[in-house]
């Protein structure tokens, strides 16, 4: 039944695919007892052969792909001393890494599941990293609260994304950053372009990076695999798969392997400068 309902939620009402959207993602964290899964992105792998591998301590390296996919959206972005929101934060390890290796003054992970935040308060001792249960449509902070904004892999599930943007916009400071990374249908891409331009930001820097993300899949596919077969009751191990977009299966992994779905990067600020919000550097990986 939790199979059923996962797959036919895009089919339902918003409101209905909200609420199951959320009990899925409970049932996820229920189930990682063994706090396996800090990160729930699909990851970045750089093809630049020529680029040195992001340095990590020892106790991140499994979660390799997953950090590097934070690092890219960042990108070359001064995180130090700033204070920053990641709405969708879900398990925490996007979060955690940039507290620990970005030197932010402070990084509140905001996520509308319960028992991720309750395991994410349990799990964390960062200074100055703290999470918060909550809404990315109705932000529970004052108006200019942030520098920063990040957002990984979570608006596809949001039922406004114009909403967000909205609430994005209004938490940042001025010529603050909005750091973002999602997929979309191959035919929504240039909707979200003007969705982020109608909501006032200045697109500094977009990126494709569907070959990145998939070569990400590959290297870390042998890992996942051995994950589910070691925490996933076999009856549901198929299904997992799929969520995880593991090589071969026929969902995420072949849209994006087909260019059906792409995967995009955009480094965007509050910018007050341009009246259509539009400064666009665009580069394809």
């Amino acid at each position: 039944m939790l199979r059923l309902l996962y797959q036919l939620r895009h089919s339902l009402p918003r409101r209905v695919e909200e609420v199951l959207t959320r009990r899925w993602y409970e049932y996820l964290s229920r189930m990682d007892r063994g706090a396996n899964m800090l990160f729930m992105n699909y990851g970045f792998a750089d093809l630049d052969t020529d680029a040195g591998p992001v340095s990590l301590h020892p106790e991140d390296e499994p979660n390799r792909y997953c950090i590097q996919m934070y690092r890219h959206v960042v990108g070359d972005v001064d995180l130090r001393g700033l204070d920053v929101l990641e709405v969708g934060s879900g398990r925490g390890g996007g979060a955690s890494y940039m507290a620990r290796y970005l030197k932010s003054r402070s990084v509140i992970g905001l996520d509308v599941t319960g028992s991720a935040i309750r395991f994410c308060n349990r799990h964390y001792r960062v200074p100055g990293l703290s999470f918060l249960q909550g809404d990315a449509q109705s932000l529970l902070f004052d108006d200019a609260s942030f520098d920063a904004v990040v957002n990984v892999e979570s608006s596809h599930c949001y039922p406004s994304m114009e909403r967000f943007l909205h609430e994005t916009h209004r938490v940042l400071r001025p010529d603050g950053w909005f750091l973002f990374a999602d997929h979309r249908p191959r035919g929504w891409v240039e909707t979200l372009r003007t969705q982020l331009c109608q909501a006032k930001f200045a697109i500094r820097r977009e990126q494709r990076i569907t070959p990145n993300v998939l070569r990400a899949l590959d290297l870390n596919n042998e890992r996942k695999r051995r994950l589910i077969e070691q925490n996933v009751p076999r009856i549901l191990q198929g299904f997992f798969s799929e969520f995880a977009a593991m090589q071969g299966t026929r969902g995420v992994y072949a849209k994006f392997a087909s260019g059906d779905k792409q995967y995009l990067s955009f480094a965007c600020t509050r910018g007050r400068e341009s009246p259509t919000g539009r400064q666009v550097a665009t580069s394809s990986m």
